[in-house]
């Protein structure tokens, strides 16, 4: 059997990135696994029966403001423009989300919807974003009565389906990242460099993960290979609570259910996603031609449904922001450093912190530099 310098469990960004700079700059051989079929991770993507390119968990659209990032990436892949919209379904019309001035003028009466946006740009000045977490304190009783409008028919709906709980059973932070645009940029987001991949994540993967020094296995789980010495170091960027057999208990995770439905026609949406967050049991659909710019005879639209993580039946998708959470992800880093100090856990899942892409790329990056490159 080969000798490794490092086994890295898992293929997405994280793993991908650190086994990349392992391989390219430090010459070690490196074994990257991946219990799922696929490298990419929740990336990946792939041309279904009708030739429509799917992002099969989801829609992953790539936003940065960090030029190392954008550099970084910007090696294994060309890229093509991309601005996010997503309208949102309130009172039978879709209007744009987040909400903004244009939010407000489609649902309100065009003289009260008036009063209300020059009272907006006085209070808090054109182009601002106010969270509204802070508008529904307002002393002003009009705003606190928009930011509660807003509230119920935005946050309050899509949150019990997200994550199956109460706002207040949450992190505040999940509320106060809740913005209201006093403004009209419909954009979903401001950052800077706002791309899509030309040919894909998947490809995109390919060539991270295609220096000679790596090897990859799919299909294979950890468990198969952790009690074997073929390596040296571990990246484990798995849930940590699996990495232990649950010793402390389970950490909870919601997960996603994704219903493909493939139409033999154009476009379906005015844009590729569209919010649900007070009617049906689902939060979110996306026609994934606008995602792609890919247009033929045939259109797949995904619809997602939350539900509770089952460990070893469902994918774990989202870390759930509660302080006790988090108190016991704390005692499992206790737990690691005590018992296993030869593995490095990094990732979502082993951090058990969601993380947009580039924040994953850019804490791998980080992680590489400051703790696994050799001094």
């Amino acid at each position: 059997m080969a000798t490794y310098d490092w086994l890295i469990v898992g293929a997405g960004y994280t793993g991908a990135v650190i086994a990349e700079r392992l391989a390219s700059e430090c010459d070690a051989k490196v074994l990257v696994i991946d219990r799922r079929d696929h490298i990419a991770g929740n990336a990946y993507d792939g041309r279904n029966e009708a030739g429509v390119r799917l992002h099969h968990y989801g829609p992953h659209i790539f936003h940065t403001s960090s030029s190392e990032v954008a550099a970084y990436l910007s090696r294994f892949t060309e890229w093509r423009p991309y601005e996010h919209r997503v309208l949102g379904q309130i009172e039978g019309k879709l209007v744009p989300i987040p909400f903004n001035l244009t939010s407000l003028e489609m649902l309100f009466a065009p003289a009260e919807a008036g009063r209300l946006t020059q009272l907006l740009i006085d209070t808090y000045g054109e182009g601002a974003t106010e969270p509204i977490l802070k508008m529904r304190e307002s002393q002003d009783p009009d705003i606190a009565d928009l930011a509660e409008f807003i509230y119920e028919n935005v946050f309050l709906g899509y949150t019990r389906k997200q994550w199956g709980l109460e706002p207040e059973q949450l992190s505040p932070s999940v509320t106060a990242r809740v913005p209201v645009r006093i403004g009209r940029d419909d954009r979903y987001f401001t950052d800077s460099f706002q791309n899509m991949p030309r040919h894909g994540y998947t490809r995109m993967f390919e060539r991270i993960l295609g220096d000679a020094n790596i090897d990859v296995s799919l299909e294979t789980d950890f468990n198969q290979v952790r009690d074997q010495a073929r390596y040296r170091r571990i990246l484990f960027t798995g849930a940590i609570d699996e990495f232990f057999d649950y010793a402390l208990g389970e950490l909870p995770y919601r997960s996603m259910r994704f219903e493909p439905e493939t139409h033999g026609e154009g476009r379906r949406q005015p844009v590729a996603q569209i919010n649900y967050p007070v009617s049906h049991d689902f939060t979110r659909t996306t026609e994934m031609g606008h995602l792609t710019e890919e247009w033929g005879e045939a259109t797949t639209v995904v619809t997602e449904y939350p539900g509770t993580h089952r460990p070893g039946e469902t994918e774990p998708h989202y870390p759930i922001p509660r302080d006790e959470n988090r108190e016991l992800h704390r005692r499992y880093q206790d737990l690691a450093a005590q018992e296993a100090p030869h593995v490095v856990f990094a990732g979502r899942l082993a951090d058990y912190q969601y993380y947009n892409m580039d924040q994953a790329v850019g804490r791998a990056l980080s992680l590489y530099k400051k703790t696994i490159a050799p001094g």
